[in-house]
C-alpha cells in the first residue's frame, strides 16, 4: 500500500474538518463512490473490453489454429515415431521444436500487446469515469465525494448508482479527454 492510499482517511477528514471550520452554520454534502463497481458496471467499460476483443480476436483466433496444429502434428510423430526411420525422426522433432518456439514468441507478443492495449483502454476509461464523477458532484452540489479506500459509508452517501445512470446515458468510448458535460439531476430519496 502506498503512502499516498495509507493517507487518504487522514486527508478525507482533514478536509471535513475544514469544511466544517468554514461552514459551521451551512451543512456539508458528502458521497461516496464505490470505484471499482462503476468501473466494472460502466458501459464504457464494457464498450472498450469489447473493442479489445474485436482488436484482438483474430490474433488470438490464429494462435489457437496453430497451437491445436502444434498439438495434431505432436500427436503424428509421438504415434509414428517408432517407424520413422532415426534421421526423419530428427528431422521431424528438430522442425516441431522450431515451430514450438516460433509459436511461443508469437504468444508473448500477442500477451504483450493484448496487456498493453488493455492498460491503455482501462486507463482512458478511468481517467473518463473521474472526470464525470467530478461533474456529477459539481451539478449536485456535493462539497465532497469519496473514492477508494473507504472502508464503511452509510448507504445513503453512496452515489455510485447515481453517477452510473449518468454513464449510461452516454454510450460509447471515451475518447482522450472529453469535456465534461452537465448530469442531470438524481431522484429525490423517498
Amino acid at each position: 500500500m502506498s503512502t499516498f492510499t495509507r493517507r487518504i482517511p487522514f486527508l478525507a477528514l482533514a478536509l471535513c474538518g475544514l469544511f466544517a471550520a468554514g461552514q459551521a452554520s451551512a451543512e456539508i454534502k458528502i458521497g461516496v463512490v464505490n470505484f471499482e463497481k462503476l468501473l466494472e458496471d460502466a458501459p464504457q467499460t464494457k464498450a472498450a473490453m469489447q473493442a479489445l476483443d474485436n482488436e484482438f480476436g483474430p490474433r488470438r483466433r490464429e494462435l489457437m489454429t496453430l497451437q491445436n496444429d502444434l498439438k495434431a502434428k505432436d500427436d503424428k510423430l509421438q504415434k509414428e515415431g517408432a517407424v520413422m526411420s532415426e534421421n526423419d525422426r530428427a528431422n521431424a522433432e528438430k522442425t516441431l521444436r522450431d515451430q514450438q518456439r516460433e509459436f511461443q514468441r508469437k504468444a508473448g507478443e500477442f500477451q504483450d500487446d493484448a496487456s498493453t492495449r488493455k492498460n491503455e483502454e482501462i486507463g482512458k476509461v478511468q481517467r473518463y469515469l473521474v472526470q464525470e464523477i467530478q461533474t456529477y458532484a459539481n451539478a449536485q452540489g456535493f462539497d465532497l465525494v469519496l473514492g477508494q479506500g473507504v472502508f464503511f459509508a452509510k448507504p445513503a452517501l453512496d452515489i455510485t448508482a447515481q453517477v452510473l445512470a449518468v454513464l449510461t446515458s452516454k454510450p460509447g468510448i471515451p475518447s482522450g479527454s472529453a469535456p465534461a458535460q452537465k448530469a442531470p439531476a438524481p431522484a429525490k430519496p423517498k
